[in-house]
């Protein structure tokens, strides 16, 4: 019955922490489709700038862990240019340009996938590089790219976890305070485990209902 009634007291913190996973994780990731996107047609141009530009931030990103990219931001660069990064900004950030990565790679794969023709098909109805791409192009594209990007929100929401190294109030650290006070790890960290097994666990079968039906389509 105590074991009861700590997890029923810990539980308000525990889903605001819930709360603050989900928006960081939901901003993170618009941002990081945008890097995206705009990085990933970088990587197919034929312009050698733009697609040694997104080598070596697909490359830096990915070669380095997430763990570091946090307190880099956090502590590193406010400490060269002399200024102060609110730990929320700096998280934002942090899963931003490591999803970024991830997603540049995402978006390329999926426009590669789409046949050659399409875009000879598009430039000979008079439509310009852009206008093929947009129109043409990346619409089939994104489409395959769905799952991916479910796929990478899961990995985003287990990233958020690595925030509470520098003090925010995500499920993990929401976890880190209460058993703080009353001792009582394991039934903690229990319930935080359940409750992101349930966050991705929902997001997984979310994910494979879109499989089947684009797979139906």
């Amino acid at each position: 019955m105590e074991t009861i009634n700590i997890i029923i007291d810990a539980l308000p913190t525990l889903l605001s922490g819930v709360v603050l996973t989900i928006i960081i994780t939901v901003i993170s990731l618009i941002i990081a489709l945008i890097i995206g996107l705009v990085l990933g047609l970088f990587s197919i141009a034929r312009n050698k700038v733009l697609h040694w530009i997104a080598t070596i931030y697909v490359d830096a990103i990915r070669g380095t862990p997430i763990l570091v990219q946090i307190l880099f931001i956090y502590f590193g660069v406010p400490s060269v240019l002399g200024m102060r990064v609110p730990a929320l900004v700096a998280g934002i950030i942090a899963i931003s340009i490591n999803a970024g990565a991830y997603l540049v790679e995402i978006f390329r794969a999926g426009i590669n996938s789409i046949d050659k023709g399409q875009m000879e098909a598009g430039r000979t109805l008079g439509f310009s590089y852009g206008e093929t791409m947009r129109l043409i192009i990346l619409p089939q594209a994104v489409r395959m790219m769905i799952p991916a990007f479910v796929n990478q929100f899961i990995v985003s929401i287990k990233d958020t976890s690595l925030l509470s190294v520098i003090g925010i109030a995500e499920l993990t650290m929401a976890g880190q305070s209460i058993y703080s006070m009353n001792f009582r790890a394991f039934e903690i960290l229990f319930v935080v485990g359940i409750l992101y097994f349930i966050i991705i666990h929902i997001l997984t079968i979310f994910s494979r209902w879109i499989e089947r039906r684009l797979a139906i389509e």
